[in-house]
Formats: C-alpha cells, sequence, structure tokens
C-alpha cells in the first residue's frame, strides 16, 4: 500500500521571495494520526498546500496516495477541513444539509440523495455527536459544533486521508479538548489517516503518534513524547 503522503527533498519559494521551504522530507503511513506544528511563517501552511498538491515543489517531489500530489487521481480519498477564516457560515444551512455536501466525493448529489448517501450523512453527523442537531442551522451552534459539522462533512465523502488545517482557531478551550477526544475516538474506529495541522499542538499531543515541528524545514519528528521541554512553547521554533 503506498504511503499516504511522500514528500522528498521538497523546497519552495513564492515568484520573487525568499525561499519558505528547504529539504522538507516527511512520509505519513496509511493509518497514522500526525501533528504539524510550528511558528505563523514557519512555512507549515506551504507544506501542507503542497502536499494537497495546491502547489508545485520548486525541487524535490510531493506524493499523495503514490501520486504526484498535484495531479493525484484519488482525490474523493481526500477529507480536507479547510481553516476557519476560508469557511463560509453565513447561509442558513442546516447541519444535515452542510454534510451532505460531502458527498460530492463519492459522485453523490448530482441528484437526489441516494439511499446509500442518506446512510452515510446520518452516519457521519452520529459520530462527531451532533445527531440530535442534525436539522439546526449552523450560523446557532457553536464554534467547537461547528468545526464537529465541518468534520462530519468530510468524513461523509469517506475518507481514507483527512486532512484538518488550523481546526481549532475560534473553539473555546473546552471545545478544543472535545475536539481532540473526538478526533482520537474517530482515528481508532475508521482508521483514518489524520494529518492535524497547527501552530500549537497542546490539545492533540497525548493523541497523536508523531508530531512534526517545521521551521523552513523539518526541525523535529517524532513522538511528542521525545520533543525536548522547552519545545513545547510553540515560539521556541522561532529560535
Amino acid at each position: 500500500m503506498p504511503l499516504a503522503v511522500e514528500l522528498k527533498g521538497v523546497a519552495f519559494s513564492y515568484p520573487g521571495g525568499q525561499r519558505v521551504l528547504e529539504a522538507v522530507d516527511v512520509a505519513v503511513r496509511p493509518g497514522e494520526f500526525v501533528a504539524v506544528a510550528g511558528p505563523n511563517g514557519g512555512g507549515k501552511t506551504t507544506m501542507l498546500r503542497v502536499i494537497l498538491g495546491l502547489e508545485r515543489p520548486s525541487a524535490g517531489s510531493a506524493e499523495l496516495f503514490g501520486e504526484p500530489a498535484h495531479r493525484c487521481s484519488h482525490r474523493e480519498r481526500l477529507g480536507y477541513l479547510a481553516q476557519r477564516s476560508g469557511l463560509s457560515i453565513d447561509a442558513p444551512a442546516t447541519v444535515r444539509e452542510v454534510v451532505a455536501a460531502g458527498r460530492l466525493a463519492r459522485g453523490g448529489l448530482l441528484g437526489p440523495l441516494r439511499r446509500d448517501d442518506r446512510h452515510h450523512v446520518r452516519q457521519a453527523i452520529d459520530r462527531v455527536g451532533l445527531g440530535a442537531l442534525a436539522d439546526r442551522p449552523l450560523t446557532r451552534l457553536s464554534g467547537g459544533q461547528q468545526q464537529r459539522a465541518f468534520v462530519a462533512k468530510a468524513l461523509a465523502g469517506e475518507p481514507d486521508l483527512l486532512v484538518l488545517d488550523e481546526p481549532t482557531t475560534g473553539v473555546d478551550p473546552e471545545g478544543q479538548e472535545a475536539l481532540a477526544d473526538m478526533l482520537a475516538r474517530l482515528h481508532g474506529q475508521l482508521g483514518v489517516t489524520i494529518l492535524y495541522v497547527s501552530h500549537e499542538f497542546g490539545v492533540v499531543e497525548h493523541f497523536v503518534e508523531r508530531l512534526v515541528l517545521v521551521r523552513r524545514t523539518i526541525v523535529f519528528d517524532g513522538p511528542p513524547g521525545s520533543l525536548p521541554g522547552s519545545w513545547h512553547d510553540p515560539s521556541h521554533a522561532h529560535a
């Protein structure tokens, strides 16, 4: 089985700018729960864009499910939760309607939802604990509940790889803990590969198997328990 994600010698520079990534090597095996952290401006968002095939590396290679990331033919296997700032929640859509949109990845929503689509939508909503709120408008949910709904949307597409970009932004500490607990449970139940990208990792530190710290290159890659104590402050990565 190919790796879910593989970066080999990846470098990246924006046009007219300095190099953002240099000599990045990362391999994510199927079924892993990996946190990617680093300071703002450290390159983790650019690395994520390269992984998703939204940017092509200036040097090196990026593969998603064993294919070049920018032309991966298995995008239905990818569930992506974008940064909260990039999510539009002004429309009066219900939780069920938002989650149903996740079936697009599996060829649904070309017409009325099929029985199989409805099953996966309902199952995804139940998995994130929002069954009682399925018909409530998303705008009436708390920040943490909204994030759960978007996780359910990603799960509705039956992904093999779930990528979450800054998922705790705008979520209170209690909601962050609940989100981390939920992700750990989903990882255990479904065996889905999870890539959790954030400027801090404390909320998932006890759940992830690997922590990857990015500061233009990879400055740490290993179990969170092996991280030197002073590095638990994300600002250390600026040093």
